[in-house]
């Protein structure tokens, strides 16, 4: 039997378990997405403004003005635990366009599907709410096919940590041999705590088994937001981020997406998996 982690943070739970840790959301009054939401249909807004929460502002790079760089992503699902609740939060982001439907919005995309839970992984399940895969198979059932932006490991390293028998590497697999040949985007993972199942140590496994999954799949691209988020965008959980992360992380994702799969007549396919 697997033991639950005790951080009290991103809910480890057991493969099949029905009584999982509570998640602790690290804002008041945030809840969980639900899990079946519609396609928002997003209209590119004008010159939204750069992330101006707390010090997002002056420390997130900036495009030149007339930057005319889009993806060749129309349509884009975003399948993501709490580290991206803030995303889409009012609490979090009270300026929609800092919120990343509108900084997607503002690099081409037009269809916007948020699959957003707390303690989500891709095997694990949490209060009723389907894991990664179940979500993502639901969707190509209905006949989705576009872009895939996944914002997960965060949870599944953890339930690795205390014993589950999927690996790493097999969670990965699951994922890309279920989407096929879409193309997709995982960003990667990063922790300020030095112990437990939530270290740093471990995020550091998964981003590896990232890595060496990428050189599998032509289609597969991987955002290094281990290397761009800033210790200060960090609440003092370790996992989870202040307003001014999550201006910065919905900015830092969309630009990425770009880099990751640029529209035709723009810069070419990145020379490696990973994106910075």
């Amino acid at each position: 039997m697997l033991v639950l982690a005790s951080c009290g943070m991103s809910g480890v739970v057991q493969p099949g378990s029905a009584g999982p840790a509570p998640v602790t959301q690290p804002a008041a009054g945030l809840a969980a997405v639900g899990a079946s939401p519609q396609p928002q249909r997003i209209a590119t807004a004008s010159a939204p403004p750069e992330p101006t929460a707390s010090s997002a502002a002056a420390s997130t790079p900036r495009p030149a003005a007339a930057d005319p760089d889009r993806t060749s992503c129309r349509s884009v699902v975003h399948i993501g635990d709490s580290t991206s609740d803030g995303l889409i939060s009012p609490d979090y982001l009270p300026d929609p366009r800092e919120r990343i439907d509108a900084r997607y919005a503002q690099m081409g995309v037009t269809t916007f599907i948020p699959e957003i839970s707390g303690a989500r992984s891709i095997v694990e399940t949490h209060e009723g709410y389907p894991n990664a895969y179940t979500v993502a198979q639901q969707l190509i059932q209905q006949g989705y096919h576009g872009c895939w932006v996944l914002a997960l490991g965060t949870n599944d390293t953890a339930d690795v940590a205390v014993g589950s028998p999927v690996s790493l590497a097999t969670r990965i697999k699951m994922m890309m041999s279920l989407i096929g040949n879409q193309p997709v985007m995982w960003v990667n993972v990063k922790s300020l705590l030095a112990y437990g199942p939530y270290s740093e140590n471990d995020m550091l496994l998964w981003d590896e088994a990232l890595l060496q999954a990428c050189a599998s799949y032509p289609n597969m691209r991987i955002y290094d937001w281990a290397a761009a988020v800033q210790d200060s965008w960090f609440i003092s959980d370790g996992i989870h981020f202040t307003s001014a992360g999550y201006a910065a992380r919905a900015y830092l994702i969309a630009r990425a997406l770009v880099a990751a799969f640029p529209d035709q007549g723009g810069a070419g396919q990145p020379s490696s998996c990973l994106v910075r």
